[in-house]
């Protein structure tokens, strides 16, 4: 790889430059990437890419006036521009009472190691291989009968911080990744499904082969779907979909939307949000985790938090900004790009596992759902309202019956947070991750 610039004395030098052009306080962020990637599709090399780049931010303040400015452009030329430039967009801009750097008592002045990063770049023939395996592997299931192609990519950022408090670390970090799509049937009867799995090390990646297989398996079950009859019935979310349950939990009780006041949870701090077995962790410091952080993106320390304990809700995911606002401290989950404010985030996000199979948790349902995909963005966060496209399958007698296509499941996240039981299957392949997740007496809309 490419050497990348000296991010530490680039961003010192900028933040001096602005102190000295009139800035009361300002931070820096440098991110450097490198990303390859290949599609592979019938058999063919379609595509390989590679490229290279540096992405600069620099906020200031003046007063409580704030302005950003981006730029990919190092030059010397340029950074001694920036600062002058920003200063000036500053004293044009509305007061934020709110925006901050973070105090210097909440910098991260240590922070762990990660192993986020793996030392070896793939070669170009590596990623060829990847693509062309993931994809041989899925067209050779019996009844796939075409591809959208196979994939494989290798990426690598690091990022560095600098505020005017004092603060400076960097990180690096890689991902490797490997997925296919593929069809089933003919005609107007095809069917459509995938798998891909990613990582922070090329030795933690499942096999090309085993993930083409899963993918074309799932695409053959999916054929020959009919229709179900609208009714009340328990819903099962796999673990593909059932993170994205979580996903709409974090921004509920983001402290953006909290402050706001446009959550359906605005109200819900300490008290039971789901069933009390329930626990729902953060960790940012998670070893080779797909989105892990030694800090946040202001530079504050990090550390694992359960937002959800016994089913009640312990915090709101804060940053800087949204904590001033609500008059509480940053929970240490700034995220940000260059040409913007930080914003709550989330880093490695999982709800913790339950004690029963997926089948045990399927086992006593008469009529249900078993949803696989789901489609659209019904979601309203204010009010909780949930209402999706689904296909998947049908549970009869506490078994898988016959694939399902065409349906609407709708609910409150509310009722179905209140009402949800996880499996013991919870496996890390995103950053966000939770089991197999039994929800009760949601509606199914169908024929």
């Amino acid at each position: 790889m490419t050497e990348g610039p000296d991010s530490r004395n680039i961003l010192d030098d900028l933040l001096r430059t602005a102190r000295r052009a009139g800035a009361g306080a300002a931070d820096a962020i440098l991110v450097s990437s490198v990303a390859a990637s290949v599609s592979y599709r019938l058999g063919r090399l379609e595509d390989l890419e590679r490229a290279e780049s540096w992405d600069l931010g620099l906020r200031v303040f003046v007063g409580e006036r704030v302005a950003f400015v981006s730029s990919t452009d190092l030059s010397p030329q340029t950074l001694g521009e920036l600062p002058q430039r920003a200063i000036a967009m500053a004293r044009l801009a509305p007061e934020d009472r709110f925006a901050c750097l973070a105090p210097a008592d909440r910098l991260a002045m240590s922070y762990p190691s990660l192993d986020l990063e793996d030392a070896n770049e793939p070669a170009a023939d590596v990623l060829i291989e990847r693509a062309r395996a993931v994809e041989g592997a899925a067209m050779a299931v019996p009844g796939v009968t075409n591809s959208e192609g196979g994939g494989a990519s290798f990426g690598r950022s690091e990022i560095a911080l600098a505020t005017s408090e004092g603060f400076f670390g960097n990180y690096a970090g890689t991902s490797h990744g490997i997925g296919v799509a593929v069809l089933a049937g003919d005609g107007t009867a095809m069917e459509r499904d995938y798998d891909s799995v990613s990582a922070r090390h090329a030795s933690d990646l499942e096999s090309p082969e085993e993930i083409g297989r899963r993918a074309g398996e799932r695409t053959v079950a999916r054929l020959d779907p009919r229709k179900a009859q609208s009714q009340s019935v328990p819903v099962i979310f796999e673990p593909r979909v059932s993170a994205g349950l979580i996903g709409h939990f974090a921004g509920a009780i983001s402290g953006a939307a909290i402050a706001r006041g446009v959550s359906f949870l605005k109200d819900a701090m300490g008290t039971a949000v789901f069933a009390r077995g329930i626990t729902i962790v953060d960790d940012p410091h998670r070893k080779r985790g797909l989105r892990s952080k030694p800090f946040d993106a202001e530079g504050v320390r990090n550390a694992r938090m359960a937002f959800v304990e016994g089913g009640v809700l312990q915090t709101w995911i804060l940053d800087c900004a949204s904590a001033r606002q609500l008059g509480l401290s940053t929970t240490g989950h700034a995220a940000r790009g260059t040409g913007g404010p930080p914003s709550p985030s989330t880093t490695n996000l999982y709800m913790e596992p339950g004690t029963v199979t997926p089948d045990e948790l399927i086992s006593d349902i008469a009529q249900g759902f078993y949803v696989t995909e789901l489609m659209g963005m019904g979601v309203n966060m204010v009010t909780g309202d949930y209402s999706r496209g689904a296909s998947g399958f049908w549970i009869e007698n506490g078994a898988i019956a016959y694939p399902v296509a065409g349906v609407t499941i709708a609910g409150n996240l509310k009722d179905m947070f209140a009402r949800l039981a996880p499996a013991d299957d919870l496996v890390f392949r995103h950053g966000t991750n939770a089991p197999t997740l039994r929800v009760e007496g949601m509606t199914v809309a169908g024929a």
